[in-house]
């Protein structure tokens, strides 16, 4: 293979593989290579001479240090060393998977003719005039010719691409239903895969979409007679407002998502079209409400103009994840990481249906909440001393759940007790930012911020859920010389205790 400044890196690495680990070792900015999604995609439209143009270094000597690991390797060298480290090469890599050329090269595909900034003034423009309200037909024809051939693992890394430019997750969402029409056609040809084994954790994602399916379509059938004025108006909503309870539980299927499935993908880097789809979850969330609020006031013709947009964002969704999202996951998570996937399952719990079969057997160490070891020694406290053991027993009993992130944004614990919002082990470890959706991320941020700054150390909120009053409060955690050592959320369902009047002096069971 010759190799000159037009060489894409695409095709470096495929010919030359070994060069990954060169590239890697070259400059610690390089590493992003090692990403598999920005690997797929960015390179694909990345030349050594781009590569060099935004590093500001001659592409002679990148072309010459590459050829020279080549030549060394061909001839059966086994001193592998990387060249000499460039201070000026920082941020080659950076700038593509992450800076604002991130974008502009992902949505560039396989080896289109336009140029990389025209592509990013492109883009622009498409994001502006759809946000303008201009006609769609006309914004996707134009978002196609950018974007041609593509792979699930591409639309995701053009997804992730656009945030680390800096674009909100909800922006993203606004395009969302237009990039995949467009992708449609590339997603609707790519080769079915291997069929999954019972049990797996996307077996079961793939059979609460077959019941999705069911209920969608059941419920355009009783729009249709609505609009047809069939039968008794009264009598079609109460069978569509049956229908439409029995669709409520798709907030199972995506908080198992939320909770199991993402944090395992963040871990590799996969974090981008994991928080577009929180965001257009919560979307869905809002119009369920909207729609079932409509049919409690019997007003069947706000149920006709919401609900049909609502189905079909519910049935994107799950297109979106058997087309884009559960083949990236395939290729992203170990059989190892699948089991801790399904292992965390029963703590969120499942839509209309149970896995089938034994799930696979996880060999991981247990998370970090549950306490191991029996009695043993006494854990001393600043008033009192307590075996860990009992110290777990009692925070699983408490009457309110508490959640523990450290001063690195991480969490760290969550009790298993009477909890108000879900939790499962794969929130360990995971960045307190992600475990939100992407409309009160920066709620989020404040208050971290806040208490890191030392100029606040409680922020409190109540909500209403479902006829029952909810009381959060977080706390600034510090040590003995004032020093940051974290947050600690504290909820409660305090509908009860709200009601409470008088006294009770006498024990009443």
């Amino acid at each position: 293979m010759e190799i000159t400044a037009d060489t894409k890196i695409h095709g470096l690495l495929e010919e030359y593989p070994y060069l990954l680990d060169f590239l890697a070792a070259y400059d610690t900015e390089f590493q992003k290579l090692k990403n598999p999604v920005l690997r797929a995609t960015l390179t694909r439209v990345a030349s050594l001479e781009a590569a060099a143009e935004m590093a500001d270094i001659p592409v002679s000597k990148l072309v010459s240090d590459v050829k020279a690991e080549v030549e060394r390797h061909e001839l059966g060298g086994t001193e592998q060393k990387a060249a000499p480290h460039s201070p000026v090469a920082e941020g080659v890599f950076a700038d593509m998977a992450g800076g604002a050329s991130a974008g502009a090269a992902a949505l560039a595909g396989a080896g289109a003719p336009v140029g990389e900034t025209r592509r990013q003034e492109i883009l622009k423009e498409i994001i502006r005039d759809l946000h303008a309200g201009r006609d769609r037909e006309q914004i996707k024809a134009r978002f196609a010719e950018l974007i041609q051939e593509v792979e699930p693992g591409e639309i995701a890394a053009m997804e992730q691409a656009l945030i680390a430019e800096g674009m909100p997750a909800q922006e993203i969402q606004g395009m969302c239903d237009i990039h995949v029409s467009v992708f449609k056609e590339s997603l609707e040809n790519l080769p079915e895969g291997e069929a999954l084994p019972h049990g797996h954790p996307l077996d079961t994602f793939v059979r609460e979409n077959e019941v999705v399916a069911e209920l969608t379509s059941s419920l355009r059938c009783y729009l249709d007679a609505l609009a047809a004025g069939e039968g008794s108006n009264d009598q079609t909503l109460r069978d569509l407002s049956a229908d439409l309870e029995r669709l409520r539980e798709v907030d199972t299927h995506y908080l198992r998502k939320e909770n199991q499935l993402f944090p395992l993908l963040e871990r590799h880097g996969v974090s981008g079209p994991t928080q577009v789809m929180w965001a257009i979850h919560d979307d869905i969330r809002a119009r369920l409400k909207q729609v079932r609020e409509a049919l409690a006031a019997n007003d069947a013709d706000r149920v006709r103009a919401e609900l049909p947009e609502l189905l079909t964002m519910i049935e994107d969704m799950a297109y979106k994840e058997e087309k884009i999202l559960f083949p990236v996951g395939l290729e992203q998570l170990s059989d190892e990481e699948w089991a801790q996937v399904r292992a965390g399952e029963e703590h969120i719990g499942y839509a209309w249906i149970q896995p089938r079969g034994e799930a696979p057997a996880a060999t991981s160490a247990p998370p970090a909440s549950r306490a191991q070891g029996g009695e043993g020694a006494l854990l001393p406290l600043t008033t009192g001393a307590i075996p860990a053991e009992r110290i777990d027993l009692l925070l699983r009993n408490l009457p309110f759940d508490l959640t523990y992130v450290d001063e690195n944004d991480e969490v760290r614990y969550y009790s298993e007790g009477e909890r108000v919002f879900p939790r499962s082990p794969a929130v360990i470890g995971r960045n307190v930012e992600n475990c939100h959706p992407p409309k009160s991320v920066h709620v989020v941020r404040q208050i971290v911020q806040e208490f890191k700054a030392g100029t606040k150390n409680v922020a409190e909120f109540w909500i209403q859920l479902e006829g029952r009053f909810i009381y959060i409060r977080y706390f600034a955690i510090r040590d003995d010389e004032g020093a940051y050592r974290g947050v600690l959320e504290v909820v409660q369902d305090l509908t009860e205790a709200r009601s409470l009047e008088g006294n009770r002096r006498l024990l009443d069971w």
